[in-house]
Parts: C-alpha cells; sequence; structure tokens
C-alpha cells in the first residue's frame, strides 16, 4: 500500500483538541528594509459559531462501554497487544487492536486500532479502523473528521465528500462549527478546484448558513476565483453583518485590484463596530500599503492607546513617524518599544541609528549599530558602523571592523568585498582597493561584480591586460553585461590599432542598453574615431540630452570643431562649463582647439 505521508502527531494534535473552533491571531508583520510596514492577509480564524438552542453533538461525551468479562484469554490477548507495541511490533498490535475491538465492541480498542492504524501510514487500514471505530461509537467526532481527512489525503473525493456531509449533517444544530470543521478539512487538499468544486456541493444545502459561503469564498480565493470568492462572502456578510471574518476577507480579495474599495469596506465596518481591534489592525496595515502614512499612524495610535503594553504598536508608530521624516516622534517611540520589552531588540536598536543618523549624529548612530548583536539586521548594521567610521576619518579602522564582520551567504561577501574597494578607492588607494577585490575573487571567481569592479580598478592602476582578461571573462560568463562591453570597447578605442575591434564592442552594448546615453557617448566616440562624424553627432547629441554630463559634451564639441560647427562646437562645451564650472576635462579640450 502506498505511504499517505500521515503525521503522528496529526492523529495526536486531533486527539486533544476535540472541539475544532479555535483561534489563530494574526501576528504583527512590521516594516522591513524600506522603512514600510508591508500589509499581510489576516489568517482566517475560526468564528465562535452562531448560537445553538441545543449543546453541539460535536462535543466528546463519555463512550457508552460494553458489558464484557474481561475473561484469561481477553487479557492475554490484551497484554500481548501492549508488549508488541512497546517493542515496535507495530502491525501485530494493530492487528490485535482491530480483533480485540470486533470482539469487544469496545470504542476504546477501536480509537486504540485507529491510531496504530493511522500511524502505520497504511491508507487502507486507516480506513477500515476509522470506519469500525465509527461504527461500535457513532457518536464519536473525531473518528468521522479522522475518517474523512484520511480519505480527502488518498484521493478518494467521493468517499470523503459523503463523510463530509454526514458530519454536516451531525453538526446540523449548529451547521457554523460544522462547516469550520469542514473548510480545515478541505482546505489543506492540494487539487484546489477539486476542493472548491466539493465545498460549493457540501454548501448548496445550507444557502443561509454565513459560515457555509465563507467557506466557499475562501476555497474560491485559493483556487484563483476572485470573483465567485467576492460573491459568496458578500453573500456571508449579508447574512452575518457583525461577522468580522467575512468583512476582512472581502478586503483582502479587493486589496491587489481595487485597493481602494478595500480600504472602504474596512472604513465602514469599523465605523458600525469601532471595537474591532484585529479589524482596525488590517484597516491600519491596507492604509499603509497605499502610502497613506498619517491616517495608517492615526488607526496604529488608536490601536496602541487601547494596547498600552504592546511593544509592537509604538514600533510600528515609530517606524511611519521615519517615514514622514518626523524624528522627534520616531524616537519617542522606538524608546518606548525598547522600554515595553520587544522582544526583537536589534531590530530596534538598528531603526535608532538609522535615526541618528538621519539627525546627523553620527557617534549615537555608531553606538546604536553596535548594539544590533544578531537578527535580519546585523549585517546591514554593521556596514553602517564601517561607513560612519570613514566618513569620521576613521578609514583603517572601519576597513578593520568590516574585515571583522561574518558574511552570512555569498550575496554578503561580495558587498563586503564591494564596499571595502569603495572606501579604499575612493581614499585614493587604488592598489589596495584591488587586492581587496583579488581577495574576493579567490574565493567567488565567477562573480560578475567582482570581475567588474576588479577589471575597473586594473585599468585605473595602469593593468591594462589584466583589465582586458578579466572584462573578457565577465562576457564570457554574462553575455549580457551590456556594461562589461562598453568599458572594454570605450578602453580599447584609445588605442589607434584596433579601433574596429572597439567599435564591435561598443555597438553589441547599444545593442544590449540601447537608451544608456553612457554606451551612446562610447559608440559616437568610436564612430569619430572611425571617420564616421555625421553618425558620431547623431548618436552624441541623443548622449548628451540623456545625460548631460561635461565628458559627452566635451566629445560633441571636438567632433562638432572637427566636422567644421565651431560656431555650435564652442556654444556646447561654453554651456557645459557654466553648469560645471572648473571641469577640466572641458576645460583641456577648449584648450586644444581654442588656444
Amino acid at each position: 500500500m502506498p505511504d499517505v505521508g500521515y503525521q503522528v502527531s496529526d492523529f495526536a494534535n486531533m486527539c486533544s483538541h476535540v472541539d475544532s473552533r479555535t483561534t489563530m491571531n494574526p501576528s504583527i508583520l512590521l516594516i522591513i528594509g524600506s522603512l514600510l510596514l508591508t500589509a499581510c492577509a489576516q489568517t482566517p480564524k475560526l468564528p465562535e459559531p452562531a448560537p445553538a438552542p441545543v449543546p453541539s453533538p460535536h462535543v466528546e461525551v463519555e463512550p457508552v462501554l460494553p458489558d464484557v468479562e474481561l475473561s484469561g484469554e481477553l487479557l492475554y490477548e490484551f497484554l500481548l497487544i501492549e508488549i508488541a507495541g512497546q517493542r515496535g511490533h507495530k502491525a501485530l498490535a494493530m492487528e490485535g487492536s482491530l480483533d480485540i475491538a470486533r470482539k469487544t465492541r469496545d470504542p476504546r480498542m477501536a480509537r486504540r486500532a485507529a491510531q496504530l492504524a493511522f500511524d502505520s501510514g497504511d491508507m487502507q487500514k486507516s480506513i477500515a479502523a476509522f470506519r469500525q471505530w465509527q461504527e461500535i461509537e457513532p457518536a464519536a467526532p473525531l473518528a468521522a473528521r479522522m475518517l474523512a481527512s484520511i480519505l480527502l489525503r488518498g484521493g478518494q473525493l467521493d468517499e470523503a465528500q459523503l463523510e463530509l456531509a454526514k458530519l454536516l449533517e451531525a453538526e446540523k444544530a449548529n451547521p457554523a462549527s460544522g462547516f469550520m470543521q469542514v473548510f480545515q478539512l478541505v482546505s489543506s487538499h492540494p487539487d484546489k478546484r477539486a476542493a472548491l468544486n466539493m465545498m460549493r456541493d457540501l454548501a448548496q444545502p445550507y444557502a443561509q448558513v454565513a459560515e457555509a459561503h465563507w467557506s466557499v469564498a475562501q476555497l474560491a480565493r485559493q483556487a484563483g476565483d476572485t470573483p465567485l470568492a467576492l460573491s459568496e462572502v458578500r453573500e456571508a456578510r449579508s447574512l452575518r453583518p457583525a461577522w468580522d471574518m467575512a468583512a476582512s476577507l472581502e478586503a483582502q480579495l479587493l486589496q491587489k485590484d481595487a485597493p481602494q474599495q478595500a480600504l472602504e469596506v474596512l472604513r465602514r465596518y469599523l465605523s458600525d463596530y469601532p471595537d474591532a481591534r484585529e479589524m482596525r489592525l488590517q484597516y491600519a496595515r491596507a492604509l499603509l500599503e497605499q502610502k497613506q502614512y498619517r491616517p495608517s499612524r492615526t488607526e496604529f495610535q488608536r490601536l496602541a492607546k487601547d494596547n498600552p503594553e504592546n511593544p509592537d504598536m509604538a514600533f510600528a508608530i515609530a517606524l511611519i513617524s521615519l517615514q514622514l521624516s518626523e524624528l522627534r516622534e520616531a524616537e519617542a517611540q522606538l524608546q518606548q518599544a525598547l522600554e515595553k520589552g520587544k522582544k526583537d531588540q536589534d531590530t530596534v536598536q538598528y531603526y535608532l541609528g538609522q535615526l541618528k543618523e538621519a539627525k546627523e549624529n553620527e557617534e549615537e548612530a555608531i553606538a546604536h549599530y553596535r548594539e544590533v548583536k544578531g537578527g535580519e539586521y546585523q549585517f546591514a548594521a554593521r556596514l553602517r558602523v564601517a561607513y560612519l567610521l570613514n566618513k569620521r576619518g576613521k578609514l583603517d579602522e572601519a576597513v578593520a571592523y568590516l574585515r571583522q564582520t561574518q558574511a552570512a551567504d555569498n550575496q554578503q561577501r561580495v558587498q563586503q568585498t564591494l564596499i571595502e574597494a569603495q572606501l579604499l578607492r575612493g581614499a585614493q588607494r587604488p592598489e589596495e582597493a584591488y587586492q581587496a577585490l583579488q581577495q574576493g575573487l579567490a574565493k567567488l571567481p565567477n562573480h560578475p561584480d567582482l570581475l567588474y569592479e576588479a577589471a575597473m580598478l586594473a585599468d585605473k592602476i595602469g593593468k591594462l591586460d589584466v583589465f582586458e582578461q578579466l572584462m573578457r571573462k565577465l562576457i564570457q560568463i554574462k553575455p549580457d553585461h551590456a556594461h562589461a562591453y562598453n568599458a572594454l570597447g570605450y578602453r580599447l578605442l584609445e588605442l589607434s590599432e584596433r579601433v574596429p575591434e572597439a567599435v564591435k564592442l561598443v555597438e553589441k552594448a547599444l545593442q544590449l542598453a540601447p537608451d544608456d546615453a553612457a554606451i551612446m557617448d562610447s559608440v559616437g566616440w568610436g564612430y569619430y574615431r572611425s571617420g564616421k562624424l555625421d553618425e558620431s553627432v547623431q548618436l552624441l547629441r541623443r548622449a548628451l540630452a540623456g545625460n548631460p554630463d561635461p565628458e559627452v559634451a566635451a566629445h560633441l564639441g571636438e567632433v562638432l570643431w572637427v566636422r567644421g560647427d565651431r560656431e555650435e562646437a564652442q556654444k556646447t562645451w561654453q554651456d557645459s562649463l557654466k553648469a560645471n564650472p572648473g571641469n577640466a576635462l572641458l576645460q583641456a579640450v577648449m584648450k586644444r582647439f581654442m588656444p
């Protein structure tokens, strides 16, 4: 028989939670990286069922025990089963339990046999065992639920549907609870369309039950049928207007394609039921996702007022205040989050560092960043420390700090190496920067970013052969790297004997990035070096329009001058020099042509 992948804990969990009504409160997901809270879909929780006139049949009752004499033979067989189970002979224990249950009609033995069959992972034996338990103890709700679950997992949908229909019938005094039990079982089925069709069939006789429509809506959502989901959830809301789960689901369904309608659903609900905390939290998140920062903060502040000891509320308000550049409010709320004992204090310290940086208090910013001892922001905090140390003139300390930082993966290793090289290059220490990149390439020899930066530094320190070798390797590894073609081609344009080869390289770069102004400049300059003055002027004008860089202006002016358009050349140079006073490249080319 196939292994249907049961987990022992599944049965144990269902046994310990006979009443399937549970509440799953959504965790508060706060801002990551961009200082924005990310709106997330509220995890469905099971609602309190509508009041029932009689106790729900699914509540556990003491089983009726059979009047069977404990004979020596029966005792021996029972002990044999227990010993077999303890010694790992599960199949023997299961068969024995099934046999005793048949003989005695004892629901306890039937339940034990069902558990052993379930633990074995044998679907057919499990089905037989649970059917026997159900026959012996018809009022046992767990037997019905587990049988339906096993049939669903085994793909026997028609039989599962019959069992689920029986479960709903048994819960007819309280259908809300019944549908929530059924939804829990059906929603985990991998074929979402089949699960939806099954739920629609099951819900058809219960048109006046809000939970029936809500269950269909949830499964329609999982199956990607948003129109059906909206129709069903709105029907659920018409039957139970105060039900927060239905209003929440409708807002979630609208959030992607009609966010303003989603906000209106939440706003109207809260106007009628202002104390619905989870709905207010969803509303605050939805406002934030739409970048309505001030209204979102107002909602979080209201939540914080009702939950003054909740550090997550203070943290959310702080980060929105940071987004609004209201640093005093942000700092006060971050301090509250620390004082109230927010578990993720590393994150709070990181944002306090960000805040101090924004206030240009670099010393305190460094102190906060150093307090980030772990978590997702530890690496970023250490990079900020290195940056600020360098900014304060402590380059060697910054480099040493960077080198002591433990990278979690290759992406962080590359980032760490590039930042070290950038710091050294900015301090006019290109040889050391080049060595840092070489050390990075020793560990990650084919990483495109490291290859490109190392090649550019090799060129800067006069290692033309290394520059060309690294760029060609990069092109081989990443043949769509437009800037590699451009950098190599532009450098080769300076060598008269390699101009045709260089032009082919920069033309390839332009083919890959046709709107890049810097690459247009390279191709235009290549055409100039090839004697194609008209084509050169055409491309250089486009390049200057896209990027008024003085180097592009110097190139365009030179080509215009050589072509005979000296008045336009002078104007091009002078306009650029006015915008970039003292530019050495412009001054040099003007002096060369207008001494």
